[in-house]
């Protein structure tokens, strides 16, 4: 058993204490007269401004899951790892040009979730399932990742990993009952209130590493060439372990997978829940605007992987996991008291976005499934408390998933949640600028980018699983090996104009259209908005 570290267990304690805290108190901060309501429960009463919205946002797509794996893949692989940084450059001036659009009309139509909005641009219950449906199977596995980021934290501190399996998992057990307390009484609230200590201690754990662990190893150019000369190696196949620069082969991977993300990033249910949580249209334009801020900290956390190297992280470990080279590092290079505030980081850092998430998760069924199939006459207090019931569930389903299955395979799942949840980019984005597309051609255009890309990566193997190893594959017609969420898209737009050309020659019935041109470009104070569906009143 690995000694704890008592001084970093107990900085890391005192924090989680207060973040609990915190999270408890959310439900009396700006408090509505009727808390029994879809919009005060799962989008904070519709009411966050800039700041709030930043750090929400922020605390919501920055995970612990990327505090831990982006400096893996760096750490095991080099440049290939940095795809991130170059993704969420693209996606915020993409999404600048549509979510205002998107907040607008939910707005005026008191739409929780991106299903409804597709339920009401199309007339489609089908559509609007799978687009729900889709949502709460790639946002599992985003839930269950965050639990294998505290589960590192906890490996390194010493208290978990050993022992007998109810022992080994009790920390875990604690910290994701206190999450789904706090998120069962507080709502969306709690993870907004929580956001500011979460992005805070981030910020100053990244700005301290790079600037403090460089010069513990004897400064920049030695850990770049500590990086240079692991990834110079080769593997027992001859090819080379990694690359500081990325080859000319590895190209259309880095860039379609870079571009696929950043379309995928803000078709994820949690990261719109963030944004339908803002409190004007402006409010919106404004966090795009800002929130490339967090590219740049993910620039310099992407630099902690090289330095995991030089300061020989794992090294002659047989089985290594690359997952724990972050938290190893701290570790070993940070005082004890620094190391639990760097943990604290991390563990916050997961528990911020999981709660997001099953929350966004939880409005999803609620809405699109039980609302819409199951109790058509449920009122808003029937919503929010099942919404509350659901939300405890999804934590449930992904506890239970990462304590009895292999965490690779987690991985591997929430690699699938990008290539699938980009699958309703067609009907969500498409629906915000025209209505040209068939309804029955999106169907059909995501039920074939879902079976595609799926068959396409259960083919994908690795050292570590026969199926499901990787994201890429080669792109048909032109052989080279690119994403495979955004050649299962490029699928799905083909198919839902082709179709979308044949069913309006046929004069199919096209579905009721239940918005407005003026909808989509309605903000705060406008009659449009005023009359609109309102959440209790704040005091």
């Amino acid at each position: 058993m690995k000694d704890v570290n008592g001084v970093a267990l107990a900085v890391f304690l005192l924090f989680f204490v207060a973040v609990t805290v915190m999270g408890f108190l959310a439900s009396r901060w700006r408090r509505a007269d009727d808390a029994l309501h879809l919009d005060e429960w799962g989008l904070g009463g519709r009411s966050f401004g800039t700041w709030i919205t930043w750090f929400l946002l922020g605390g919501d797509l920055y995970t612990a899951y990327t505090f831990v794996a982006v400096p893996a893949v760096i750490y095991g692989a080099g440049a290939a790892g940095f795809f991130a940084v170059p993704y969420t450059i693209i996606a915020y001036p993409l999404v600048f040009l549509f979510l205002p659009r998107l907040w607008s009309v939910s707005r005026v139509h008191g739409y929780v979730t991106p299903a409804d909005f597709v339920r009401g641009r199309y007339g489609s219950k089908g559509l609007s399932l799978a687009v729900a449906l889709t949502g709460i199977l790639a946002t599992m596995p985003y839930i269950a990742l965050q639990l294998v980021g505290i589960q590192a934290v906890l490996d390194v501190l010493g208290v978990g990993g050993s022992g007998n399996w109810f022992m080994k998992d009790l920390p875990l057990f604690l910290a994701f009952g206190v999450l789904a307390a706090y998120t069962y009484s507080s709502g969306l609230r709690a993870p907004a209130l929580i956001a500011f200590v979460k992005d805070t201690l981030i910020y100053v754990v990244i700005i301290v590493a790079v600037i403090y662990i460089p010069m513990r190893l004897g400064g920049d150019g030695h850990v770049f060439d500590a990086a240079a000369q692991k990834f110079s190696a080769k593997k027992p196949d001859g090819t080379p372990v990694g690359s500081l620069i990325t080859g000319p082969k590895a190209q259309w991977g880095y860039a379609t997978l870079a571009l696929g993300s950043a379309m995928a990033l803000f078709m994820y249910p949690h990261s719109v829940t963030g944004v339908l949580a803002s409190r004007s249209r402006n409010t919106v334009r404004r966090n795009m605007a800002l929130m490339p801020a967090y590219s740049l900290m993910l620039g310099l956390l992407a630099l902690l992987g090289f330095m995991a190297i030089a300061a020989g992280v794992g090294k002659g470990v047989k089985g290594f996991n690359a997952q724990l080279s972050v938290p190893q590092l701290f570790e070993d290079m940070f005082p004890d008291w620094f190391t639990g505030v760097a943990f604290a980081a991390i563990g916050i850092g997961a528990l911020v976005p999981a709660a997001i998430m099953s929350i966004a998760a939880a409005n999803l069924f609620t809405r699109n499934v039980y609302k819409e199939f199951i109790r058509p006459d449920a009122t808003a207090a029937d919503e929010t408390r099942v919404a509350k019931i659901a939300s405890l569930l999804v934590k449930v389903g992904a506890l239970a998933f990462v304590l009895t299955m292999d965490k690779q395979f987690a991985i591997n799942l929430q690699l699938l949640g990008g290539l699938w949840i980009l699958q309703t980019f067609v009907s969500i984005v498409g629906g915000l600028f025209t209505r040209w597309f068939h309804r029955w051609a999106l169907l059909a255009g995501w039920a074939a980018g879902m079976v595609y890309g799926t068959w396409k990566a259960y083919g994908v193997s690795s050292p570590a699983t026969k199926h499901f190893g990787g994201s890429s594959a080669e792109i048909p017609g032109i052989g080279e090996i690119g994403y495979i969420g955004l050649t299962a898209f490029v699928l799905n737009l083909v198919v839902a104009v082709v179709l979308t050309l044949v069913l309006r020659a046929a004069k199919a019935p096209e579905g009721l259209d239940a918005t407005s041109p003026g909808d989509y470009t309605a903000d705060a104070g406008e009659p449009s908005i005023e009359k609109a569906p309102q959440p209790a009143v704040a005091h």
